[in-house]
């Protein structure tokens, strides 16, 4: 049944006005976006023409509470394609709901994202991969979402996706093998990965049962929500 507890805490209102917002103060109109991972803020640094927008100046926008997410959006130019970074996001550790967590990623839409690039720092389960490595998300398993912890819980809002989306394709296939001729080229195939990452609550980490167990169930890589200490590399097109 559906409840007020399981509904989304964020209206399209909500989304609409933060877009709004965001459209009038800048006039950067992104194609890109980029989820800055722990310390990966410096992947904005590249950019030109930047503008920049803290969190608590945002209408509705959450505030980042893990120590070195500086908590800012970052607008700019990269080979004269917009984008924008989060350089710094949002995990259901900090006591913030999903809708909450995913709230930039539905104003990402609404701004016109076409391509999503998530960075996180997380634990690697493969024994093959070593500290350091890239990995590349191709599947993930969201373990939360078992429980009924799911972003897409409560009402369906046709605006953004359908109610059933089909997760079989979640990563993009040509995103990803662009990403390893590059490395190719770059000479860095030999610590670049693709894998399975499976998402945890946190904010412990895993016992060392749990993290035998993940690996059993097929699982690469694992963080909270984004991740801990390994770096992975999730590429979509925003849909939902």
């Amino acid at each position: 049944m559906h409840t007020k507890e399981n509904s989304c805490c964020c209206s399209f209102e909500d989304y609409k006005m933060t877009t709004e917002w965001l459209l009038n103060q800048t006039n950067h109109r992104p194609k890109v976006a980029v989820i800055c991972g722990s310390a990966l803020g410096l992947l904005a640094d590249g950019a030109t023409n930047k503008q920049t927008f803290r969190y608590q100046d945002i209408p509705n926008f959450p505030v980042s509470t893990v120590p070195g997410h500086e908590g800012c959006l970052v607008f700019g130019t990269i080979e004269d394609t917009s984008c924008v970074f989060m350089k710094g996001h949002f995990h259901l550790c900090e006591g913030y709901s999903l809708c909450q967590v995913t709230f930039p990623v539905r104003i990402f839409k609404l701004m016109g994202v076409e391509c999503l690039l998530v960075t996180n720092a997380s634990g690697g389960i493969c024994p093959d991969f070593k500290v350091g490595d890239i990995m590349i998300i191709k599947d993930h398993i969201n373990l939360p979402g078992f429980a009924g912890q799911h972003p897409l819980c409560g009402p369906n809002d046709e605006r953004f996706g359908i109610r059933f989306p089909c997760m079989s394709d979640a990563y993009s296939k040509d995103l990803r093998t662009l990403v390893l001729d590059v490395g190719s080229e770059l000479n860095c195939s030999r610590f670049i990965r693709t894998g399975v990452y499976c998402m945890v609550s946190g904010p412990n980490f895993e016992t060392i049962a749990e993290a035998r167990m993940l690996l059993t169930l097929g699982c690469d890589s694992v963080g909270k929500t984004r991740g801990d200490r390994r770096m992975c590399f999730c590429l979509s097109d925003v849909t939902r």
